[in-house]
């Protein structure tokens, strides 16, 4: 069981990114748990055992709560077996409802983590001045703090000198910080809706692990990012607002931006190259005399009091912002004399793109949405197909990224590695049993006790993070545990007591191994109840969605391995089958 176990865990032990990073060391503590309760119960237990529990051979009898649940499974049971087709037919049928549901379950990456400090990007149109924004960062700031349960609001603009963005002064950053005893929901949708009150401006409202996660992932802050490569920026921009205009019908797509790529007034300077030879100058020494004079040149630097002060020679006012007086600036020459910058070179406004961004070796722009009111999966499929029906020249392609990327990329890998775990354990259970058609058996039996864990995902909402599919893996291990320890004892009775193959050696069977089978999925569901009692609070969010599937699982795998399990043993197994294989 333990070998089993591990392996059950491996694919989520082999996630990787973000996906590995929540869920990894999970799996790791899963498996130590398991390996330190097999060391204890081969050693530890028996001992206590011994100590604590003399003469317990002399009361057959368990509690008197066993002896009532053993009698009402001895009454049950026969009437299962006496009707194997009927059992056989019934799971049937509820496995396969349960398969036809499940694509009708919602798809998320990770929940929406409820902490109480937002990230909030406030981004302007490109060119937009440090004062405009200045202006109307103080103006949502007297809104958003007029809000109760806000209780904290902050803001920079731009970026230092040495920052680890590199933004312009139209981007701001808002920090949001709430009050704990407020209502959640209801403050976070009025942060919304004051900011949704500001139109032409690019904004979101994460908490700061959301917003590590996403730019994690895609180097933006958007749920879905449609990332378009191609060679010209022109065709890029027109195909950017293309696909913008075939996904902004999906249902839930909201806060859809396309990437600021726009053209902005800069100013050009073409040298004459034949009127700069004849006074001995090149084109890279006027534009580094242009650029002096535009944007200052480090020379040097100054200490004071241990701070240090950079000397930077800069064009007067009048030479920046005025192209007749830059037309009049000299420039000096190997000669020692001086030339009007008119005289050698063509200086005129051009629009040009405020940024150019690459990736790949190839331009790129990106077209960005956040999904809200439905689930993640749905929606970013109908994206991709809406995505699909646009036409692309040669040399241009999108690719989608974001949180539905990542966690088809996680499912995938999970899903390809859950494949050699399977076969593992059907090498497992042969080499233990002996006989294929018990691994068959224990194996096959193992996907039926997902029914409880997909039923309860509809109760609970409806939507399958990834902390639900550790769920349905962790089902998975207990399943395989108490249908192993039903199993092993059929063995026990017919190999070491010599009861002989049949009816009353499965029901006897099935009431001896009812206590622990009981037992294990009490003891795990108690473990569980709080976090599934407690909800989806903060702190929760990955928990409890997990708690609930294991929780279902619990359900549908007991009444497995206490009714079906039975009823499959005593229509697959044939007698002496553990003496065949042994004999073999």
């Amino acid at each position: 069981y333990s070998m089993i176990v591990i392996l059950v865990f491996v694919p989520v032990f082999l996630l990787e990114g973000l996906a590995g990073s929540f869920f990894r060391p999970l799996a790791v503590s899963y498996i130590l748990a398991v390996a330190a309760s097999l060391l204890v119960a081969l050693t530890v237990t028996p001992a206590l055992a011994l100590i604590l529990l003399p003469g317990s051979a002399a009361r057959p009898h368990g509690p008197g709560l066993m002896r009532v649940l053993q009698r009402g499974y001895g009454v049950l049971l026969p009437k299962v077996l006496d009707r194997p087709r009927l059992a056989i037919v019934v799971l049937a049928i509820v496995f396969a409802t349960t398969a036809l549901a499940t694509p009708f379950l919602g798809e998320e990456f990770l929940p929406d983590f409820q902490e109480y400090d937002f990230l909030m990007h406030w981004v302007g149109k490109p060119g937009t001045s440090i004062e405009a924004m200045r202006r109307i960062t103080i103006r949502v700031s007297k809104e958003l703090r007029a809000i109760p349960g806000v209780r904290n609001f902050g803001a920079h603009i731009g970026r230092a000198e040495v920052a680890d963005e590199v933004v312009g002064p139209n981007f701001t950053e808002l920090w949001i910080s709430m009050d704990p005893s407020a209502t959640y929901g209801e403050t976070v949708a009025k942060i919304r809706e004051v900011i949704e009150g500001y139109p032409g401006l690019y904004r979101d409202v994460l908490t700061y692990l959301k917003e590590r996660i996403k730019e994690v992932l895609t180097g933006g802050s958007a749920a879905i990012v449609i990332r378009l490569y191609g060679p010209e920026l022109d065709v890029l921009r027109a195909k950017a607002e293309e696909v913008a205009s075939a996904i902004e019908p999906v249902s839930g797509v909201t806060d859809l931006v396309i990437e600021q790529q726009t053209l902005i007034p800069h100013v050009e300077v073409r040298v004459r190259q034949e009127a700069a030879r004849r006074f001995g100058l090149t084109s890279g020494r006027v534009r580094q005399a242009v650029a002096t004079v535009l944007q200052g040149t480090s020379v040097g630097q100054i200490y004071d009091e241990q701070k240090i002060f950079d000397v930077v020679v800069w064009g007067t006012p009048e030479a920046r912002h005025d192209l007749g007086s830059l037309r009049q600036i000299r420039i000096d020459t190997p000669s020692g004399a001086n030339v009007a910058l008119r005289d050698i070179a063509e200086i005129y406004v051009s629009p040009t793109p405020n940024q150019v961004s690459h990736e790949n070796g190839s331009r790129k722009i990106d077209i960005s949405c956040n999904i809200r009111g439905r689930d993640l999966g749905s929606a970013a499929r109908e994206v991709e197909q809406a995505v699909l029906g646009v036409e692309f020249d040669r040399g241009y392609h999108p690719e989608i990224l974001g949180e539905y990327a990542a966690r088809q990329e996680a499912r995938n890998r999970l899903l390809g590695v859950a494949a050699l775990s399977l076969l593992g354990i059907v090498l497992i259970l042969y080499s233990d049993f002996l006989s294929t058609r018990i691994a068959l058996l224990l194996t096959l039996s193992l996907p039926f006790a997902l029914v409880g864990a997909v039923w309860s995902a509809f109760l609970s909402g409806g939507v399958l993070s990834l902390g639900s599919l550790v769920g349905f893996v962790t089902v998975i291990g207990i399943a395989a545990r108490n249908g192993i320890m039903l199993v092993s004892h059929y063995r026990h009775l017919e190999t070491e007591e010599g009861l002989p193959f049949g009816r009353k050696l499965i029901l006897q069977g099935a009431e001896e191994r009812l206590a622990p089978i009981l037992m294990t999925a009490l003891t795990t569901a108690l473990a569980l109840a709080p976090i599934v009692v407690g909800g989806s609070r903060p702190g929760y969010e990955i928990e409890h969605p997990m708690a609930v599937v294991i929780v279902g699982g619990l359900f549908t795998s007991t009444i497995l391995n206490l009714f079906l399990t039975p009823v499959l043993y005593q229509v697959v197994i044939r007698k002496g089958e553990y003496r065949a294989g042994l004999t073999s």
